[in-house]
């Protein structure tokens, strides 16, 4: 589906980037994945859209641009979002703020740092 511009993949989506997986009216952004560069809304749909693992974004790619505001359409970077307080920067509309337990599969985190040192699997879901 086509919004702001932007070609975003997944399950049932509506105009402002919800799924079928998260749907709450603070559900409104759609991420760029790393692996493959397309927009989905979550990692659901990723998964049910593509036929390869996600990649996270790596601490040395987070300026990236990979946040969608499905509201107004403003592309945040990485370290943009991750300190916006889920709240976008451009049109203020709150994102939810529960996304941040699903940090870590698509951002490298802390604990995904400490994996690295320990020899630990960096799988993700």
């Amino acid at each position: 589906m086509l919004i702001h511009e932007v070609e975003v993949r997944g399950t049932n989506i509506d105009g402002q980037t919800r799924c079928e997986h998260y749907h709450s009216a603070f559900d409104i952004i759609a991420i760029k994945f790393k692996c493959c560069g397309e927009w989905f809304p979550c990692f659901e749909c990723h998964m049910e859209n593509t036929n390869h693992p996600a990649q996270v974004w790596t601490t040395e790619d987070f300026d990236a641009k990979a946040v969608l505001c499905g509201i107004c359409g403003y592309q945040l970077s990485v370290n943009e979002y991750l300190k916006c307080d889920s709240v976008c920067p451009k049109c203020r509309s709150l994102f939810n703020p529960g996304c941040a337990k699903h940090y870590h599969l698509y951002f490298e985190t802390a604990s995904d740092d400490a994996d690295k040192i320990i020899g630990g699997s960096m799988k993700k879901r």
